[in-house]
C-alpha cells in the first residue's frame, strides 16, 4: 500500500511536468554539430550583421523554438521587450544586458561564455555584444520585439 501512494505522489508531482516536455512528431532524432549549423542573414527585427540559424521550431508561429544568433563585436541592440519570456544561453563571446528604456552601458550586466538566463515576457531591456557572439535563444513562439523608440526598428528604416 505505501508504494501505491509513493507512485501516485510522484505521479501527481511530476506529471506536469512530463507533460509540458516537448516530443518529437517525426520520431527523428536531431543533432547539430557547430560545423554544420546552417546561418542566415539575422532577422528584419535586428540591424543588419546580425545572422541567425534556426534550430527547432519557427519562432514566428505558437510553438517551441530554438534559435542561434551570433553577433559581431560591438552590435548594439536598443530598448525592445519581448511578449514572450525570453531565454538567452551564451555559447561565445559575451553578451552585455541591462534593464530599462534607456540605453546605458553602466546598468548593465556582462553574460560572458556558458552563461544562462532568463527574464519575464514585458521586461525592457537592451544589449550589446563583446567580441564574436553567439547566443542560444529558445521559448515559445510567436517571438516578437517591440521597441521602446519606433525609431530604433529596423523594420521601419527605408
Amino acid at each position: 500500500m505505501g508504494r501505491i501512494i509513493l507512485i501516485l505522489a510522484l505521479i501527481i508531482i511530476f506529471a506536469p511536468a512530463l507533460l509540458s516536455q516537448p516530443v518529437a512528431t517525426d520520431g527523428v532524432m536531431t543533432i547539430y554539430p557547430a560545423a554544420e549549423v546552417k546561418w542566415q542573414e539575422g532577422p528584419p527585427a535586428l540591424n543588419k550583421g546580425a545572422r541567425m540559424a534556426i534550430l527547432e521550431g519557427d519562432p514566428t508561429k505558437e510553438g517551441l523554438f530554438t534559435i542561434r544568433l551570433r553577433l559581431p563585436d560591438g552590435f548594439s541592440i536598443q530598448p525592445h521587450f519581448h511578449s514572450q519570456v525570453e531565454h538567452v544561453t551564451v555559447l561565445s563571446g559575451a553578451f552585455n544586458l541591462g534593464m530599462g528604456e534607456k540605453f546605458d552601458k553602466s546598468a548593465a550586466r556582462e553574460m560572458p561564455t556558458g552563461t544562462f538566463g532568463f527574464w519575464p515576457a514585458g521586461m525592457k531591456h537592451f544589449a550589446w555584444a563583446k567580441g564574436d557572439t553567439v547566443l542560444q535563444v529558445h521559448g515559445t513562439g510567436p517571438w516578437t520585439i517591440t521597441y521602446i523608440n519606433a525609431a530604433d526598428d529596423p523594420r521601419k528604416k527605408p
